[in-house]
C-alpha cells in the first residue's frame, strides 16, 4: 500500500517539504468512498514566490548539467517509477478513482515519457548552413526556454505530470508543476521519486492550491518564468492564454475534445467494438481523447449497438484499488451530476437508452456504463465532453455526411476510424479536423508521436520525435563569416 502520508507531507520547493504558510490544507477524497484520504497544504503567494526563488536559483546549474547527466538521472526516473509500479497504481486508485487495471497502464505509460526523453536530451541539435547569398554561415543553437510552470489536471496524475516534466528537463529547463487538487498526492509521491533518481533541489517544484487563478497570475508575472504547459478544458486555456498574452509567455496547450469514433459498414465488427471499448472506456471516460460521438453506418448500426451493449452490461463497476474492478467511480460529484444532466437532455430528444441511464444511490461517485441509440445530433452531448462511461450512437449513410458531421464541432484533438478500406481510412483521416487519429486503433496515445490538437483543442505537440522537447526550447540564430 502506498504512504498517504509521506506523500501528502507538504509542499516540495527547492528540494524541501514546507507546510502551507498560512497553515491551510486541502482536502483529498476517495471518490469510492467520499471518505477523505489526506490533506495537502494550500499554497499562498509567499510560498509562489519561494517556489519562483527555487527554480531560479537551480537554473543555471541544471542548465550546465551535460546532457549525457541529465539523460543518466531522467533513466533513472523511469528505473525508480517501473520498480514502485504497484504502489503508485494503488496510489492513483484511491485518490482518482479509475480502475487498478487503468492506473497501472497509466503508470506504465508515465514512466515511459522519462525513458524516451531520456535518449532525447542527447540527440538536441543544432543546425549549421551557408547562407543562400554565400556571404556567411548560419549557425542554429538550441537553448532551455526558462523556468516553467507546468499545470496538469486529476483525471491522468501521474501521466500528465511526466509528460510535460521529462522533455523540460530533458531540455535544460526547470518547472514549478501546480496539479490538480484533486489529485495532488501522486504529483507529491513522484517528487520524492526524482530526488531519489538524482533530480537536483530546485529543479522540480510541486504546488498545491484551492486559488489557482491567483497563483498562476503570481507566477506568469515574474519575468523569469518564460513557459506555460497546460492540461485541461478550453475555458480554462482560453483564460490562461489571456493571462500570459500580458507578459507575452510561450505556451503550450492540450485543451478539451470532443472524438468521433467512426464504423463504416465493411469494418470489423469485434475489432472495432474492441477498439471503442479502449477508447471509450478507458479511464471510465474521463480522458479528452475518449470516443465522445459514436458514428456507425446504417448496415452496421443495429449489430454495432447490441454488441456494445452487451459489452457494456458486463462491466463490473466498483472501488478503484479493487482488482475486480473495471469502471470505477467519477472524479467528483459534480462531475456525475453533469453526465446525469447531459443523458436526461439526450433522452428528451429522443435517444433510447439500451443500458445504464440512471446515476445509483449510496456512497461514491459513480455512473454505470451507458449506452444511448439513436441520439439527436442537437443533443448538449454532440457538442459537450460527456467525460464519462456513456457511449452515445449516431448513425450515418455515406462519407460524404459522415465527414461534415465529424467536422461539425469546435475541437479537434483526436479521432478514430474503423474499415476494412485502408485507401478509404486514410482518405477520411486526412480530411478530418484532428490532430491525432486511430485508424483500426482505439488508443493513438504514445510517448514518440506527436500529442495535440486543432481548432479549440489546444497550441502545440507533446512527445514525439523532437516535438515535445522544443517546445520547452529556444532556437537562437548566429550569423557568421567564417
Amino acid at each position: 500500500m502506498p504512504d498517504i502520508a509521506a506523500a501528502a507531507r507538504g509542499l516540495y520547493v527547492g528540494g524541501t517539504w514546507l507546510p502551507s504558510s498560512s497553515g491551510r490544507t486541502i482536502p483529498v477524497v476517495d471518490p469510492s468512498t467520499e471518505a477523505v484520504l489526506a490533506a495537502v497544504p494550500d499554497a499562498t503567494a509567499e510560498d509562489v514566490a519561494k517556489a519562483v526563488e527555487a527554480a531560479a536559483s537551480a537554473a543555471p546549474a541544471w542548465q550546465a548539467t551535460p546532457p549525457r547527466k541529465r539523460s543518466e538521472i531522467l533513466r533513472r526516473c523511469f528505473d525508480l517509477m517501473i520498480e514502485r509500479a504497484d504502489m503508485l497504481a494503488t496510489l492513483i486508485s484511491l485518490e482518482n478513482g479509475k480502475a487498478l487495471k487503468d492506473a497501472r497502464g497509466e503508470v506504465a505509460y508515465a514512466a515511459e515519457f522519462f525513458r524516451w526523453n531520456a535518449e532525447e536530451a542527447v540527440r538536441i541539435s543544432g543546425e549549421y548552413a551557408l547562407a543562400p547569398a554565400g556571404t556567411n554561415r548560419i549557425i542554429v543553437d538550441y537553448q532551455p526556454i526558462g523556468i516553467c510552470l507546468l499545470i496538469t489536471p486529476w483525471n491522468f496524475p501521474a501521466a500528465m505530470a511526466t509528460r510535460k516534466i521529462a522533455p523540460a528537463l530533458a531540455a535544460g529547463c526547470t518547472v514549478i508543476l501546480k496539479p490538480a487538487s484533486e489529485t495532488p498526492l501522486t504529483a507529491f509521491a513522484l517528487a520524492s521519486l526524482y530526488e531519489e533518481a538524482g533530480v537536483p533541489a530546485g529543479v522540480v517544484n510541486v504546488l498545491t492550491t484551492t486559488d489557482p487563478g491567483a497563483m498562476t497570475s503570481a507566477i506568469l508575472a515574474d519575468p523569469r518564468v518564460r513557459k506555460l504547459s497546460f492540461t485541461g478544458s478550453t475555458g480554462v486555456g482560453r483564460a490562461l492564454l489571456a493571462e500570459a498574452a500580458k507578459h507575452v509567455i510561450s505556451c503550450s496547450m492540450e485543451l478539451g475534445g470532443n472524438a468521433p469514433f467512426i464504423v463504416f459498414d465493411d469494418a470489423d465488427l469485434e475489432a472495432a467494438l474492441d477498439g471503442l471499448m479502449v477508447a471509450k472506456m478507458r479511464n471510465a471516460g474521463e480522458a479528452c481523447t475518449a470516443a465522445n460521438r459514436i458514428y456507425v453506418q446504417n448496415g452496421l448500426y443495429e449489430a454495432f449497438a447490441d454488441g456494445l451493449t452487451r459489452r457494456m452490461q458486463a462491466l463490473r463497476i466498483g472501488a478503484g484499488a479493487s482488482e475486480q474492478t473495471e469502471c470505477g467511480p467519477m472524479i467528483t460529484r459534480k462531475a456525475v451530476d453533469k453526465i446525469d444532466r447531459l443523458v436526461l437532455d439526450a433522452k428528451t430528444r429522443g435517444a433510447t437508452v439500451l443500458c445504464g441511464g440512471d446515476v445509483p444511490e449510496g456512497k461514491g461517485f459513480f455512473y454505470p456504463p451507458t449506452v444511448l441509440a439513436d441520439v439527436s445530433p442537437e443533443a448538449e452531448m454532440a457538442s459537450e465532453e460527456i467525460f464519462g462511461p456513456v457511449a452515445p450512437l449516431y448513425r450515418f449513410a455515406d462519407e460524404e455526411e459522415l465527414v461534415r458531421l465529424a467536422n461539425a464541432t469546435e475541437y479537434g484533438l483526436a479521432a478514430y476510424v474503423y474499415t476494412r478500406d485502408i485507401a478509404r481510412g486514410l482518405r477520411v483521416a486526412s480530411r478530418i479536423e484532428a490532430g491525432m487519429i486511430g485508424l483500426n486503433r482505439g488508443l493513438v496515445s504514445d510517448p514518440a508521436a506527436p500529442f495535440g490538437g486543432v481548432k479549440q483543442s489546444g497550441l502545440g505537440r507533446e512527445g514525439g520525435q523532437r516535438h515535445g522537447i522544443l517546445e520547452f526550447m529556444e532556437a537562437k540564430y548566429v550569423a557568421t563569416s567564417f
